[in-house]
Order: C-alpha cells, then structure tokens, then sequence
C-alpha cells in the first residue's frame, strides 16, 4: 500500500503503522518503505510519516541520515506543522556528524514566526546539548532569545532548556521574571510545573529570607535550611525591620490561583514553593489543597503524603484541622495506609490523642498484617512522644499480648520493650507476663526481645530468670541465630548477678555454643568465656564484666522516618527516595543581603505596544494614559508602600492583555471600545486615589497588601456589575466631562463604604474546587483561594474595586466551651424548683444577633410540677428574648435542659423577666459575662494586623501584666483567654505576640486582643474594638486572669 500511486491507499497504510506503534507493536522494519514518502505532496501523508520518523529516526540512524536534504527542505515548509515536525526528526537523528546541521536550524527555527515551530526549536535544544555538551555557548545565546519569547506556548520548553543546559545562568532570567510570573497562569500544564520549580530556585538566590528572626519552625529551633551558625550571625546583626520585595510578592500572588489546578504535579509545585519562600503564615493556603489531592489515584496520594509527612513534622498546625482526612481507608493500599499513620503520629497532640487511640485500635485488626505492625510501632511513638498517654498506651499493648495473631504479639513485644527501656523499675509485672509468653510465641525478634528484657532485669525478677534460662538451654539448638545470642548474653547476665543457681547452666549453653554451626555464635561464646569465667589467661578486663553487661543502656530514639528529608526540595525524586538523585538541583541558602533589584527592571512602554492587539487604536490610547498615570503615581509617592510600586509595574508590563480580557468579560458585544476606554480612566483614577490612602496609612506591611489584592479579585464580581452600570449610564452622553465622571465614581465609592461600615458581613465567595464537603472551613484560619483569573484581568479589575471589608474573616468554633454554670433560682426561693443556665458559646439558633443560653431545670421536690414558662419580661430599651416553649409537666426528681436566645445588644445589661409554674411566678434575671457576647473569627495574621491598623487612637485600649515567666507560655496564656472570652486564636508569626479575635453577637463588630510578651516578667495586653465600652470591661477581667498564677 505504501507503494500504491493513491494517496488515499498511501495514508490508510500510514493510519494502520502508527496505530501499531500507539499499541505498542514494533514497526521498525518498514522504516525504508516509509521513508521514500517523506517527499510526498499531500500534507497528512506527510504529518504521519513525520510521527513515524520521530519514532524510529534514532534507532535507524543511516536509512534517516539518506533523506536528509528532505528534512533540511522541510524547514522552510508553509505549514507550521511540517517545519515543526522536519526539527523534531531532525534533532531524533542522534548522529554527531550532523550537529552543525541541526545547530544551524535550531537558530533559524527560533526566529520563526509560529510560536509552535518556536517551542520544537527549544525541545531540540535539549537533544543537541545530550549529543554535544561542547555546543553549550551557542545554545546559550538561543536560549536567551526564546527566553525575551511572549509567547505563553514557548515559555515553558524554553524553562526546561535552561534548567537542562545552563541552570546556573541566573542572569538570564532577570529581566524575564515579571513576564514569567505574570504568563504562568496561562502556560500548559507541564511548562507551569518545570517554570515555577525554576523560579522558587531563582527567588532562594534573589530575595532576603520572609522568615523573621524568632519565627523558628514549631518543632526546630533553627530556620529552615540554615546552619546554628547561620542563625548565631542573624541573631548577632539586628537589622531593619523585614520588607517583602515587591517581585517575591509577585510570583507568590500569581501561583496562588493555581493551587486550584487540575493538574496534581501544578498543585504539588505550587505547594513546595510556598513552603520554601513564602512567609511561614502564608504557608498554611496550601494544605486544603494538598489535602484535596489524597481523592486522587494511589500514585498521586503516595506523593502528596510524603510531602504532608515532611511538612507535618515541622509545621504541626497546618494539618490538624484535617485530621479526619488522613484517617485510613480499608481499601488503601499498604503504602498509603503506612503513610497516613505516619501523618497521624505526627500531628498527634495532648487534645487529639484520644480519638487517635481509638482509631489505632481498630487499625490493629486488620487483615493486612504489615498495616498491624505498623500501628502497633505508632502507638509506640505516641507513648514516647505524649507523657500523659504512656501508661495507657503500655497497658493496651499488654493486652495485645494475647492476641491470636503471632505477627501482632511479636510486635507488640519489641515496642513494649523499647518502652520499658525508658522506665524499667515501675514495670516488673509486665516483665514476669512477659516471661510466661516466652512458650506461645514463636517469632525470633519477640523472643530475643523478650530474653534481652529478661537479661536487663535479672535482677528485679530474681526467681524468674534462671528458670527461663533453664527451659532456653534445652531448646538452644533449635534456636534462631538471633534468639541463640540473647540466650547467651542471658547467661553471662545470670552469671555475673546470680552464679550460685545458673553457673553450670551457663556453662554448659557455653559448650553449646562453642561447636554451634554458626561463626557469630562461635565468636560470641568464646568472647564470653574469657570475660565471665575467670581463669589463668584472664585479662584485665575480666574484673569489669558485671559493669560491662549491665551498663545502663540509652533508651531507644523512636523518631520519624521523614524527619531527615528536610534537606531535600519537595516534590521532587530525591525527596521521594530520600537520597540525592542524578540532575537535582539545590535550593541555596536565602542571601543575607538581597542583589540589586533593579538588574529585573524593563522598558514598561515597550512592552505595552508589543502587547498591543493589531486594529484597536482606540484601546492602545486609552491603554496609555491609564498606564502612564500608574507609573507617575508611582514616581511621585515614594512613601507608598512595596505592593504599591509593584501592582504599578505588574499592570505596566501586562499591557494591553488585561483590556482584552476585560473586553471578553462583558456580555454585551456592541459596547466595545468606549466601554473600555471608560473603564480604564475610571480604574485609572480609583487606582490614584487609593494609592493616596494607602500613602497616608501607618503601619501597613506588604504582605497585607497582597491579600488586599486577594480581596480585590473576590470582589470582582460585585465591582464590575457597579462599574458597568456606571459605563451604561454615561454611554448616552458620551461628551460629559471627566471631572463628572469623577465625581460620580467618587460618590459611588463613599455609597459602597458606609454599607461596609454598617454590616461587615463577608461577600458571596464562588464554589471553588477546593470547598469539599468534609472539610470544616471555619476551623482554621485559611485564606479562601482566588479565582483562576489572568494577572493582567486581575490588573484591570484592580481598579473597579470599591469594597473595603475582608472577605477571609469568617466565625470559627469556639476554642474552649467552659462547663461553669450560673444558678438561675435556688431551689429555696423556687420552692423546689431550681434552675442554672451556662453559655454553650454557639450561634444562636433563633436569630444571629442573639446570644444562646441553655438552662437546665430540676424538680427537687417529690411532686409534680407543671407549665413551667417564661412570664412577665422586664428587659431594657433594645434588648429581645427568645423564650424556650412552655413544659407541660416535670416529674419529681426530674430534670430537663431548654434552649433560649437574648439579643444583649452589645452590653451587659441583666434580663430580667419571670420563671413560671402553674401555680407561682420567681422573678430571676440573666447578666452575661462580656468575654460571652462574642463569637470567635478565623482570620490571617496579614488581617489582624490590617483590622487593628484602622482600629487605633480612641479604639484602642491597653494594660501592662506582671506576672511570673511560667504563666507566659503559650498554652497558659491561651487557655487563660480563651476561658474567660469566647475568641478564636490567630496564629502568629512572632513567638512573643499572642493574637485573639472575635466579633460582638449583635451588631458584629471586631474585637482583637493581643498579649505581647516583654523582657522579664511583663506583658502588654491591648485591645482593640469600635465597641469602646466592652473593650475596657473585656480589659478589666483579663488582666487579673492573665497575672494570677
């Protein structure tokens, strides 16, 4: 067929070879009568026969080189395709003598104008550089020029050709970080994942550390990656106070959006590159999204867990609020059930133990027994690493003792033994249950486990031992190699502590041993013949037998197996196989002083007429002036802050892409360029007056500026419905002046700011893959990710932002339910009936400006007593009550627990109001305590710091606390809080600063609290709410809780 003069016969018989070689088959021998069709007229022969080449071009090198001036020919084809696929042969064709060949049309093809032919061009970079290394300069400099490529198609094969060639030429990179970071969005999937493991290796190199001097890791002491004499120099140079450069805020805001990727290996990079350069209290986004992950295949969740596993050991916080989500699945497979274990033991703590035991229990009768064993070594961890729970995790291994299953008991018997090692004198009991299994358990490790215990407390189970030594001396030769050498040892133990029972025994497993069959017994005996038996040939050593066998022994380190993994970046093979694999790359140390910035500067107007789209002049003018304005705003200012000059040069470099896709966004085709004109001289001029705000604000860092810019985005939505309506509204007169549409966008932005004011409630946020059902958003303090939008549509919309409220702030679950109880009516003044009422410290259930209250009624009397009901209410100007339904009857002795809501309206007044029965009315009233008119909120520190930057001046109140240095610990302080006010713990970056905060019941306002911890035995506690009242009372009942003892 492939013969025939038909084309059409000629491409069936292509059609049938490649399907063969997508199957699998080998199709190598009609590489000849393939061949001669490389000059074939008709283009999707030719498409075809150029897969086929690529396939076998390298096996058959000399038949390919024939048709090479066929290739060479093929460069300069029309069709993209042909030009692209003639380079892929070509560079397939691995034969030295070419080389200048393909040299010269690499260079050619990187000139192209077809982005596809450009990126073949930087795969064949790669080729060229494995076949000759000695080409590197010349490919260099083509790499360079596909690197200045806008070209979101090329950018990420010309990445991976510089990581391949020349990955240490940081400098080429410089001027083409912006435009990376700001392409990464729309690059494939792959050019993404090899773009950013480049650009976290290049801001290690460019950026000063984000990780602030006594913000350590919560397990190590010392930064991650850095030396105790790295950290001693840091320590020793107080520097100025850390700002982010505004590139490393860049490229950490614009891979944030991908974290909402499709793609596991985009998500999991994204992950190691916030872990390995953002701040350590941004770092926690990423765990929802690693979390996401474990619902994918088996492969995918062995990678991810891995990471977790590393990330877990040093920062705890992250993962315990999916906890839940590493519990194991009967139909993981082995590997994934040992790694969630892993994970587990890792994140177990004082609060969570208990329900972990539980589950380990469970996991101890699997039928997967290796999964047993595992479980059975975690809770082994548990015990050592949790005082409080290693008694109760010894007793329940005891138990396991009796367990059918040899494997289990084997196990069990080796954990138990390491943890006797650690108290030995408390545990002589264990030891004698021990000894007595010694007849059922047949496993080798067990028994020689079980013989060293025995051996290590000779002399605590005096009648035991040598008995046991007796039974092992009739079974030595049956032994196991392993067995047979604690038997021995056992033995010179007995010797030494007790040679009046057991010296003839010793002896004789001692002429056992001598003419065993195995040299390391052989070995053994003799050593401890001459060091035990005293005799003529005797060395000095023979006196300090007894010290040598009986020496104290260390107890054993159970530590994780991940623990060391650190070193090596995540994500990557030498993170999987825990050893350095060929080609892996370092992350450097962060350099102590930042390079000079401003070697990633560009010419911001060049970049805007490249981005231009062809035939909208309209656009392009309008493009201008909104860009011109933005950078003179940042010449003039240079107070603003960092976000600030970066958000300016972000929207410079982006161009006119962020107008196209605001353009596409509108759904309305026939408003095109006045609406788009409009609304870039309205963003233009919201952009400058918020660039005066925030010059004339005090105390704003970075960072809050960066999650300003992630409230922008969720805003979007809102803030283009109001722009576009102004749009419509000036479309008619399109002669009006620009001070009216000023004023006019002026206005609206004041509207939009009192309705803020008025009701902080969060906006709508949009269903994002990462909100899965089994997670409790509220439990940490996690920032909701952005849209999946382009930089430059989120540059554009930047400007039509007009709501100032956070949109991450939302109510959490209570930290800590206290169980103190308030007596309503005694039973004296009730006549029998009595009454207590406790704050349950959850959303009330009748209204969510009310506070819920549950009261407990008893009937102490030996009557019944009926139609208990809320009578009369004598409640304060404002205040509302929910009343619980009347209770027909309540039987002598009897008790019942009834739901209510009061709507204090911020303010500790009493309710007072009447307790009823058939027959009397008990007038009783409700005060609550002020730390109970709150409702706990989940938010960053980023939005603590912002909230309490505007919440200064008169709403701002504070005390000094002396109290001694152990009652300033961080779980001492949180639960003092915590027990007296119903807030939600912030974390902190900052070990000496302990932030709190809530929202009032009723009128929803923020309430933060914050104890910082001075030199000596000080501490600061400020407060700052716009509820000034509740502020100082809220003041008044911490600070004698926070000084006692």
């Amino acid at each position: 067929m492939l013969e025939s003069n038909k084309d059409s016969a000629k491409l069936d018989a292509m059609k049938r070879i490649v399907g063969m070689i997508a199957k699998g088959k080998n199709a190598s021998e009609l590489f000849p009568a393939v061949v001669k069709n490389v000059a074939s007229k008709n283009i999707e022969i030719k498409k075809l026969v150029y897969v086929y080449l690529v396939r076998y071009a390298e096996e058959q090198q000399d038949l390919a080189l024939l048709s090479i001036s066929t290739f060479q020919r093929a460069l300069k084809d029309p069709n993209q395709l042909i030009r692209a696929s003639a380079l892929r042969v070509l560079s397939s064709i691995r034969v030295p003598i070419i080389v200048p060949i393909m040299m010269l049309a690499i260079k050619e093809a990187s000139a192209d104008l077809s982005p596809y032919v450009r990126k073949n061009a930087a795969h064949a970079i790669q080729k060229l550089y494995s076949l000759d290394p000695e080409q590197k300069e010349m490919l260099i400099e083509v790499i360079e020029k596909l690197l200045k490529d806008k070209s979101t198609l090329v950018a990420g094969s010309v990445v991976m050709a510089f990581e391949e060639v020349c990955p240490d030429r940081i400098d080429l990179i410089h001027k083409n970080y912006r435009k990376l970071c700001n392409l990464l969005v729309d690059v494939e999937e792959w050019g993404q994942v090899v773009i950013i493991h480049m650009l976290t290796r290049y801001a290690r190199t460019q950026f000063v550390s984000p990780w602030k001097e006594g913000d350590e890791l919560e397990d190590n002491g010392k930064n991650f990656y850095e030396s105790d004499d790295d950290q001693k120099e840091k320590t020793d140079k107080k520097k100025k106070p850390y700002t982010m450069d505004p590139d490393h805020r860049l490229l950490i805001r614009n891979t944030k959006p991908l974290l909402q990727s499709r793609n596991a290996a985009v998500v999991m990079a994204v992950a190691q590159l916030y872990w390995h350069i953002s701040p350590k209290s941004e770092a926690g986004i990423i765990s929802k999204s690693l979390v996401r992950l474990l619902r994918s295949n088996r492969e995918v969740q062995y990678i991810v867990l891995q990471n977790i596993a590393t990330m877990s050991i040093q920062r705890k916080g992250m993962f315990e609020p999916y906890l839940k989500s590493f519990y194991v699945r009967s139909t993981d497979p082995t590997m994934i059930k040992t790694l969630k274990l892993e994970i587990l033991t890792n994140l177990a703590n004082e609060a969570n133990i208990s329900t972990l035991l539980r589950e380990f229990q469970t996991y101890v009768k699997s039928q997967d027994k290796q999964f047993a064993a595992a479980t059975i070594q975690t809770i082994g961890r548990c015990a050592t690493n949790i005082l409080e729970v290693t008694d109760t995790c010894l007793n329940g291994l005891v138990c396991l003792l009796s367990n059918r299953d040899e494997i289990v008991v084997a196990e069990s018997v080796v954990v138990i033994k390491k943890l006797l090692q650690m108290q030995p004198a408390q545990h002589g009991e264990i030891i004698k249950h021990m000894a007595k299994l010694l007849d059922s358990i047949t496993v080798p490790v067990a028994r020689a486990s079980i013989l060293w215990l025995i051996g290590e407390n000779c002399e605590r189970v005096p009648k035991i031992a040598p008995d046991v030594l007796r039974k092992m001396a009739k079974s030595f030769t049956s032994e196991d190699d392993l067995v047979k050498l604690q038997i021995l040892n056992l033995g010179a133990k007995l010797y030494l502590t007790n040679s009046k029972q057991t010296k003839l025994l010793t002896q004789y497993i001692l002429n056992l041993g001598k003419y065993d069959q195995n040299y390391d017994i052989r070995d053994r005996t003799r050593f401890i013949r001459q060091l035990i038996v005293p005799n003529v040939k005797s060395g000095a050593l023979s006196k300090y037998a007894k010290k040598i066998f009986l020496a104290q022994k260390p107890a054993p380190l159970l530590e994780s197996p991940f623990k060391d993994r650190d070193h090596f970046q995540l994500g990557t093979l030498s993170h999987t196989l825990n050893i350095k694999a060929t080609g892996y790359l370092e992350l450097s140390n962060w350099p102590e002083v930042a390079p000079d910035p401003s070697v990633r500067n560009v010419e911001v107007i060049e970049l805007a007429k490249e981005w231009t789209p062809a035939g909208k002049a309209k656009q392009e003018n309008s493009a201008k002036k909104f860009y011109s304005e933005s950078e003179e705003e940042e010449d003039s200012s240079d107070s603003s802050s960092d976000s600030e000059s970066e958000s300016g040069s972000e929207s410079g470099e982006q161009g006119e892409s962020g107008e196209e896709g605001d353009s596409n966004e509108d759904s309305s085709e026939d408003s095109s360029s006045e609406q788009d004109s409009e609304s870039g001289r309205e963003s233009g001029l919201e952009n400058k007056r918020t660039a005066k705000r925030n010059s004339k604000a005090k105390g704003k860092s970075d960072s809050e500026d960066g999650e300003k810019e992630n409230e922008k985005s969720k805003t979007s939505d809102s803030s283009n419905d109001e722009s576009s309506s102004i749009e419509d509204s000036s479309s008619d007169s399109e002669s009006e002046s620009e001070p009216e549409s000023e004023s006019e966008s002026r206005r609206v932005t004041k509207e939009k700011e009192k309705k803020t004011k008025q009701d902080r409630t969060p906006l709508t946020k949009d269903v994002s893959l990462l909100d899965l059902d089994d997670f409790n958003p509220v439990s940490t303090p996690v920032a909701l990710p952005t849209p999946a939008l382009s930089p430059s549509l989120m540059a554009d919309l930047e400007g039509l932002h007009l709501s100032t409220s956070s949109s991450v702030i939302s109510v959490s679950t209570p930290a800590f339910v206290p169980t103190k109880t308030h007596v309503l009516l005694h039973r004296m003044s009730g006549k029998g009936l009595a009454a207590h009422y406790f704050f349950p410290r959850q959303p009330c259930i009748f209204g969510d400006k009310m506070v819920s209250i549950q009261i407990t009624l008893n009937n102490t009397t030996d009557r019944k007593i009926e139609n208990i009901h809320i009578g009369e209410k004598k409640l304060p100007i404002g205040m509302k009550m929910h009343v619980f339904n009347p209770i027909d009857s309540l039987e002598p002795e009897g008790s019942i627990t009834v739901s209510m809501g009061i709507d204090f309206c911020d303010s500790t007044q009493t309710a007072s109001f009447q307790l009823c029965t058939k027959d009397d009315c008990f007038n009783v009233n409700i005060q609550p305590p002020v730390g109970e008119l709150l409702l706990p909120v989940a938010m960053s520190e980023k939005d603590f710091k912002k909230e309490q930057g505007v919440l200064t001046g008169m709403n701002e109140t504070s005390a000094v606390i002396i109290a001694a240095p152990q009652n300033f610990t961080p779980s001492v302080i949180f639960q003092k809080v915590v027990n007296v006010a119903n807030v939600g713990a912030v974390p902190s970056g900052q070990d000496n600063i302990h932030r709190f905060a809530a929202k009032t019941v009723h009128s929803g306002s923020l309430m933060l609290v914050t104890v910082e911890l001075k030199e000596g035995s000080t501490a600061q506690l400020i407060i700052n709410t716009e509820k000034t009242v509740i502020g100082s009372v809220l003041l008044r009942e911490l600070k004698p809780v926070l000084s006692q003892g």
